[in-house]
């Protein structure tokens, strides 16, 4: 815990209650503010040192002790530029190569793939599963103790040479235990992510940071359904167009991966592309966040602080009803419009150029909205689901008989994916409003455990019974697309409900509780030790 101890914020209540009749609960909340007040004294009588001993050797290397220097906009528009060539290039390209790598398999499910292979009945909606791994605990643990850069680049470069393996792969078995591999080492990116978007960026700079690499998986869509129209046009030679598709991608990728480990820095402490002045000046800079910035000790009561607090479980619901959902969608995406629209191969691969544009609108168009609105994240992320259950209901109503009706059906396909907003936006908040290095870790890997496991059932729920309209599936996602307005609805009031105690802390008189106060923001605190943290919603 925290230096100097505050009051459980979950247990205080607000210092003027509106009815007559809670004098017990003000006499309470009256209590924990005198206590904090006295811990405060007592611990710390200048209020304004940081407690060198809970911050990373290599943090307190670069940072100033105290409320740390003023950066002007000027300066930290020329850092931002700085980071951004070094760190957000990187990893708008990886998860673009990550998408384009991990999508194949939709593009060569119409390339000739399951016939060579001799797969039946569900086991093409195996291959998409086994590709999402049960290791997320394990990953985690290893991205927060090793350096993040390196440890990317040797997932890029392993993931690379197993995509290549698949265009050797003749049967079922075989392409399981290249999927599989696929994911164990793919899975690094997204937590990595999470990791660096919250270690180099302001919270005001992470949402559009984070919807800038997940938008990749729009431009997979547009580039990979074109390059996959190209390769669908190769027809003679030593290989099959879907042999040369994977061979490609991944001799491309290795290359990339040896690209990241010369160019990506592992922190700003470790960046010896920049000047030392920089480096303490990106370490301020992110000073504000409060979520930490690096540290290599696993503290055991963060991880009760992350397994009690809601707000985790929050962010593994939207990740497990916005991923069961998109996995189906994704992987299917090929065999709906092929065949249950009617489609042909060549029309199908440029169609997803369309689906792309259309996921680059919706994240580009979420992330406008929700800096333009102040705490407007939740309430876009509803306003973005609508679209979804209207898609949906139309999927499951309109008949499918002539070429209007397919064109019409196609449209209702691509607002279906509106949801996709959800899905970023909750990354975004992740990050930015998770504070200590060893919580955020666990928060992180539980996330992705529900996000694995939501993206491992998604194919299942196409059932090969239910072609060609699929209602079983598409029922389901209702059923998730309901179940994150709960969830949704639930966050934002107790995301809300945080806030106000704190302020009403603050008002009180209890100095940590103020949230203009950044002295301690390198500690390792969680955010619910925090009493100056404020979280986005």
């Amino acid at each position: 815990m925290s230096g100097i101890e505050g009051p459980d914020p979950d247990l205080v209540q607000p210092a003027h209650p509106h009815h007559d009749d809670s004098g017990r609960k003000k006499s309470k909340s009256l209590h924990e503010v005198e206590r904090a007040l006295s811990h405060a004294e007592d611990a710390d009588p200048k209020h304004d040192h940081a407690n060198l001993d809970r911050i990373d050797k290599e943090v307190a290397e670069y940072m100033t002790d105290g409320p740390g220097p003023a950066i002007s906009p000027e300066e930290n528009a020329r850092l931002r530029r700085l980071i951004d060539r070094r760190v957000l290039t990187v990893m708008i390209a990886t998860y673009f190569l990550q998408a384009v790598d991990k999508g194949t398999m939709s593009f060569s499910s119409i390339m000739g793939i399951r016939e060579d292979a001799g797969l039946r009945g569900s086991e093409y909606s195996w291959l998409t599963t086994c590709i999402y791994p049960r290791r997320a605990r394990r990953r985690n643990y290893i991205i927060a103790r090793v350096p993040v850069a390196k440890y990317l680049s040797f997932s890029i470069v392993a993931w690379s040479v197993v995509l290549a393996c698949h265009a050797a792969c003749r049967s079922f078995a075989g392409l399981v235990v290249c999927r599989t591999l696929l994911g164990v080492f793919e899975s690094a990116c997204q937590p990595a992510f999470v990791v660096l978007s919250a270690m180099w960026y302001r919270r005001e700079e992470q949402s559009a940071r984070v919807t800038y690499w997940y938008m990749m998986n729009g431009a997979q869509q547009i580039v990979g359904g074109l390059l996959a129209y190209c390769f669908s046009l190769i027809h003679t030679g030593p290989l099959k167009s879907w042999q040369w598709l994977y061979l490609s991608y991944g001799i491309v990728s290795v290359f990339f991966g040896v690209f990241v480990f010369l160019w990506m820095p592992d922190s700003p402490m470790r960046a010896k592309c920049f000047s030392e002045r920089d480096k303490r000046l990106m370490v301020e800079r992110v000073r504000s966040n409060q979520t930490g910035l690096q540290n290599r000790t696993f503290k055991r009561e963060h991880v009760v602080d992350a397994l009690t607090d809601p707000q985790t479980w929050c962010y593994a619901g939207i990740q497990l009803t916005t991923t069961l959902p998109t996995s189906g969608l994704g992987s299917f995406y090929g065999i709906i419009v092929n065949e249950s629209l009617g489609f042909s191969v060549l029309q199908t691969q440029l169609l997803a150029m369309v689906l792309g544009f259309y996921i680059i609108f919706i994240l580009l168009g979420s992330n406008w909205i929700v800096n333009k609105w102040k705490n407007g994240n939740i309430l876009t992320m509803l306003g973005f689901v609508i679209p979804s259950f209207a898609g949906t209901i139309l999927l499951m109503t309109i008949p499918n008989q002539t070429f209007s009706q397919h064109v019409g059906l196609l449209i209702c396909y691509y607002i279906t994916l509106s949801f996709w907003s959800a899905q970023t936006l909750g990354l975004s908040l992740m990050s930015r409003n998770v504070g200590g290095i060893t919580k955020k870790t666990v928060v992180v890997a539980i996330n992705f455990i529900f996000w694995s496991a939501g993206n491992a059932i998604g194919p299942q729920v196409f059932m090969a019974r239910d072609k060609p309209r699929y209602f079983v599936a598409f029922a389901t996602h209702l059923g998730c697309y309901s179940l994150l307005v709960v969830i949704l609805l639930f966050f934002r009031w107790w995301l809300v409900r945080q806030n106000k105690k704190r302020d009403a802390l603050a008002a009180a008189g209890v100095e940590e509780a103020s949230d203009r106060r950044t002295t301690r923001a390198f500690e390792d605190l969680t955010d619910r030790e925090n009493l100056s943290f404020r979280y986005v919603f």
